[in-house]
């Protein structure tokens, strides 16, 4: 082999030897980069499922559910006749008000009489008519106070009584207080709940569960599973309320 030969061979070895080096940084480059990305995207996970947890967790301990409801924890129940009547409320709603002030003296009847149990369920989709005050949500919660204090048709019949205008502002803290005092709640566990608005986040609860059961107008009138309506599907007449008990009672 010349000296020229020998010269070439060394510089093809040369340059063998520098393209596997070159060949193995690469390699290690990329597996570092996947190790590093791998790293980032379970810590990035991590974090995630650390902020989703502690979000559950915070929502969880702003939700108190009031003693003694019943369904799933969405209603209040009166009565204990075999016939089952559901009503879903807004304490806003005007058309809830005409309801009761029409029907209202025949259900406190038919609860008498042992012929129905109601499943009063205090929803609240007009939050947006009482210029950011959320009446709806707040009267529901300051209800389902009422309710813990063993007065919740006193004081459901005393907030229709003193019903707002939609488009006011609705009844403020104090007033929803003194409602409370003039049927009996006079304990400060009343008057705590509805300052600190306690129940709230529950009557969100109740009225996303309400939404989950394909209802979207107030009042909804439900006796033994069927929705009662009255003509175009509007508030049913007491009429026609009494007769659908009936005919559910057999």
């Amino acid at each position: 082999m010349s000296k020229g030969d020998r010269a070439r061979e060394r510089s093809n070895v040369r340059r063998i030897v520098e393209q596997q080096q070159a060949a193995d940084r690469r390699r290690r480059v990329t597996l570092w980069t996947s190790v590093v990305v791998v790293v980032v995207l379970v810590a990035a996970g991590l974090i995630g499922w650390t902020v989703f947890s502690n979000q559950q967790k915070d929502t969880a301990g702003k939700l108190t559910v009031p003693a003694g409801v019943v369904d799933d924890g969405t209603a209040w129940k009166v009565g204990s006749g075999p016939v089952k009547v559901d009503l879903y409320e807004d304490f806003m709603c005007p058309v809830c008000r005409n309801f009761e002030s029409l029907t209202g003296a025949a259900i406190k009847q038919l609860v008498g009489q042992n012929k129905i149990t109601v499943q009063y369920h205090t929803v609240a989709i007009l939050d947006d008519r009482s210029n950011g005050t959320k009446y709806s949500t707040r009267s529901a919660g300051a209800a389902a106070a009422a309710a813990v204090g063993g007065k919740f048709i006193e004081y459901h019949d005393a907030l229709y009584a003193s019903q707002p205008k939609e488009g006011s502002d609705g009844l403020d803290t104090a007033k929803l207080i003194d409602l409370g005092q003039s049927v009996g709640l006079t304990a400060t566990t009343f008057t705590d709940a509805v300052t600190r608005q306690t129940y709230d986040p529950w009557v969100s609860n109740v009225t996303n569960q309400f939404a989950a059961r394909g209802f979207a107008s107030t009042p909804t009138v439900v006796v033994n599973g069927k929705v009662v309506q009255g003509q175009n599907g509007g508030m049913p007449s007491t009429e026609q309320f009494t007769q659908a008990v009936t005919a559910a009672a057999g």
